[in-house]
């Protein structure tokens, strides 16, 4: 992946130098297109490590099941049924909507692929209550109540050499350039991370079944999603933007773009760097910060030393993994972002403040 964003770059730099910049784009897709596979690849290894940005919201289960229906009939394709066994029950679970989506696609892929001649897929949900000595041997959860999902499929199965490694990133037994190994450990990652675990069955000849147990969560209302606030047409240009990143490549290139929008901008490296500028007496109208910093500062005690310093500044974080805990409702943006993204989120910000 990274070969063919180099390879893209230099042939970039080839064409700029020959004057010829008609050519230039062609070599910018197939750059851009590496970045967000190799951005799909971190996001699997960090869900493994449970290292992941989640955002939990109360999930009914059944509801998500049936919303993917269409979606996994196309993607098994015709020669596998796909049959629903929905408990209908009252109890939600507190997870990511969006990973849980995709840890039920990646599961049905791994199922269909399991059935090459066609076959029949399940999925059904139950209410389950597990005992300490159920989750004894994943680390696992608290005892309690669950919701299960559970993926069938009446393919091949697995040796029980396989179903002993499953779950460790990259070991996979598709052929060489089909599949990444990490479908699993993503699913593995994410059940973890959310407070549940995930169980495999399976034997040759007799299909497999995938459980994955997420702990009931008792409200029951769901989390309405703030709606995006419209971005502003033009920026003003007596506004400052304080932008912290110890990344110089990435920060350089967040800081042009929000120059071109007209935005006063002040670059620092790290938290000190920061501070200093703001004890220096400019003005600042928004923070947008890194979550992991060096030196001493986090992203998120950069943001509570400028808050002191300038009470109701607006605050971005931009980050990679979840390694510090923010402030509940905190506004972020996931790394690797596109620029328009960043540069839509400060108007925004801004425009509500």
């Amino acid at each position: 992946m990274l070969q063919g964003i180099g390879g893209s770059l230099d042939m970039v730099r080839r064409r700029i130098a020959d004057g010829r910049i008609a050519e230039v784009q062609r070599f910018l897709d197939p750059a851009r297109h590496s970045v967000d596979r190799a951005a799909g690849l971190t996001r699997r290894l960090l869900a493994f490590a449970r290292r992941q940005r989640l955002e939990p919201k109360p999930v009914d289960a059944d509801a998500l099941v049936a919303g993917m229906a269409d979606l996994i009939r196309r993607t098994v394709g015709p020669a596998v049924s796909l049959e629903l066994r929905l408990r209908d029950g009252k109890a939600r679970v507190l997870c990511d909507p969006g990973e849980l989506e995709s840890a039920l696609l990646n599961l049905c892929i791994n199922a269909r692929d399991a059935m090459p001649q066609g076959g029949r897929l399940t999925i059904d949900t139950e209410d389950v209550c597990l005992s300490a000595a159920d989750a004894c041997d994943q680390e696992g959860p608290a005892p309690g109540s669950f919701v299960a999902i559970s993926v069938t499929d009446t393919g091949q199965g697995m040796p029980a050499e396989v179903v002993e490694r499953a779950f460790e990133p990259f070991f996979t037994t598709k052929p060489q350039g089909h599949g990444t190994g990490l479908g699993l450990s993503q699913v593995y990652g994410f059940a973890r991370q959310s407070g549940g675990l995930v169980r495999l069955q399976s034997a040759p000849g007799e299909g497999t079944t995938v459980r994955l147990c997420l702990p009931q969560h008792e409200r029951v209302e769901t989390a309405e999603g703030q709606s995006a606030a419209a971005a502003p047409e033009t920026a003003g240009t007596d506004m400052a933007v304080l932008l912290v990143d110890d990344d110089d490549t990435g920060r350089e290139a967040a800081a042009e773009r929000l120059r071109e929008l007209s935005y006063r901008v002040l670059e620092a490296a790290d938290g000190p760097a920061a501070l200093h500028l703001l004890d220096g007496g400019v003005r600042v109208d928004m923070l947008v910060t890194d979550v992991g910093l060096p030196n001493g500062m986090n992203g998120r005690q950069v943001a509570e030393a400028v808050q002191e310093r300038r009470p109701g500044i607006p605050l971005l974080f931009i980050t990679g993994y979840a390694g510090t805990e923010l402030p509940p409702g905190s506004e972020v943006i996931d790394k690797p972002f596109e620029l328009d993204t960043l540069a839509r989120r400060v108007q925004a910000a801004l425009a509500r403040h």
